[in-house]
């Protein structure tokens, strides 16, 4: 979902042959999107390596070769973030030609409302991640390494989640197919799986459970695939203002960094340390390809990111949290998603008339975005806090996103030897 109206077709009439014309040398072309806005990246970029860097650095002794796997993959997401700067404008021109493109009805009314907006340009993102994390193979892992059918398990998911979105964004499939897309693209990372399938049970509960260690067998694939699910939609139900999806996405990946650092730092169990290496390797990717499409995605957006980067976004994110063991945790950082389905659900559910577009109503005298009654957290920070631009909006969404990550490191700092 985004803020965006697709162009719908015109019915060609048959009229009598013009008399021909003399036909130009270069065909008329569309003008070139926005630059990419790096000056803005570079700031997300420095909030967030300096305490990642130090972590790795300076607070926690992390063994040589872990350290060293971990910045040749930060080098390799550097080279995608940098292909990927390149691939945008490139890529726009041709989906343009297929009349891939929308139009921003957060500015109707205005002269970017007019501006025709390449959608899909998640595909870019999604392509260049998949190169860039199958070239890091070849730097680390061998091909007798305990992780790597699961490494490229996860690998086809992602790429089965990309395929499938951008059918959607080609084909604007209903909502009920979406729901049952992910699980399908879940399919390779389930069969594959070979980790554990028991949870530790909290502390305060075992008196009552009887054991500390409980085996779900089944079950806990079960919950796998609903948390793909949940991953991929919860995105693609939390957007419609520029920036939203791709910097939610940024926000959260940063926080799934600092934690596995923090993880890698404290645990003493080499299958534990693996299970967040593992994580960082496609997070790290992830991270710079977005960043990439948030130079260009940011208000005002020069491109739709389409139900493909999304899709793609919440797949990788569940396919680490299951892979490197820290669901629940990622879960919290979830939690502006959790609450805005939760907001949403009476009207996925058809209880309350659902639109096709959820957004609030833009005053294009004024500039600024008034909040409706539909189940969204857009609409509802509208009317907490009242009217708002566009892009202030997007950052005091994007800094609640933060404050829930925030709130998670703290909330396990408190449980820690209490609950588990």
């Amino acid at each position: 979902m985004a803020a965006r109206k697709r162009a719908t077709s015109t019915t060609v009439k048959t009229t009598e042959p013009a008399p021909e014309k003399p036909k130009s040398e270069t065909p008329a072309a569309e003008p070139p999107i926005r630059p990419a806005k790096l000056a803005t990246i570079l700031k997300f970029f420095l909030i967030f390596s300096i305490p990642y860097f130090y972590l790795i650095f300076t607070h926690y002794r992390i063994d040589y070769e872990i350290k060293r796997s971990i910045l040749i993959s930060a080098f390799v997401s550097g080279i995608g973030f940098l292909i990927t700067v390149k691939m945008i404008p490139v890529a726009s021109k041709y989906v343009l030609r297929r009349n891939l493109f929308g139009y921003d009805i957060n500015k109707k009314g205005t002269p970017d409302g007019s501006i025709k907006v390449p959608e899909s340009l998640g595909i870019v993102v999604a392509i260049v991640f998949l190169a860039v994390a199958i070239l890091f193979q070849y730097f680390n892992l061998t091909a007798d390494s305990n992780w790597l059918v699961e490494y490229n398990a996860a690998l086809a998911s992602i790429c089965f989640i990309t395929l499938l979105g951008f059918v959607d964004d080609v084909l604007d499939v209903p909502w009920r197919v979406k729901l049952v897309l992910p699980s399908i693209a879940a399919l390779p990372l389930l069969m594959a799986y070979a980790g554990h399938t028991t949870i530790i049970i909290p502390k305060p509960l075992v008196p009552y459970v009887g054991m500390d260690i409980l085996d779900l067998g089944w079950i806990y694939k079960l919950y796998m695939g609903l948390l793909a699910v949940f991953c991929t939609n919860s995105i693609n139900i939390h957007a419609g203002i520029n920036g939203l999806e791709v910097g939610q996405t940024v926000v959260i990946a940063c926080a799934i960094l600092i934690h596995n650092i923090m993880q890698i730092g404290v645990a003493t169990d080499l299958e534990h340390k693996q299970a967040h290496v593992f994580s960082i390797y496609l997070v790290q990717p992830l991270l710079a390809t977005s960043l990439a499409l948030l130079s260009f995605n940011w208000y005002p957006s020069s491109v739709f990111v389409g139900d493909t980067y999304t899709y793609f976004a919440g797949m990788t994110m569940a396919v680490v949290g299951i892979l490197g063991h820290f669901s629940e945790t990622l879960l919290i950082f979830f939690a502006p998603q959790v609450l805005n389905f939760l907001l949403s659900l009476p009207q996925l559910a058809g209880i309350i008339p659902c639109p096709r577009h959820r957004l609030p109503k833009f005053d294009p005298q004024t500039g600024l975005l008034t909040g409706t009654n539909d189940g969204t957290l857009v609409n509802l920070f509208l009317r907490q806090f009242g009217r708002r631009s566009e892009k202030s909006l997007c950052i005091l969404l994007l800094i609640f996103q933060a404050i829930c990550c925030g709130f998670c490191f703290f909330l396990r700092w408190l449980l820690t030897g209490w609950y588990k």
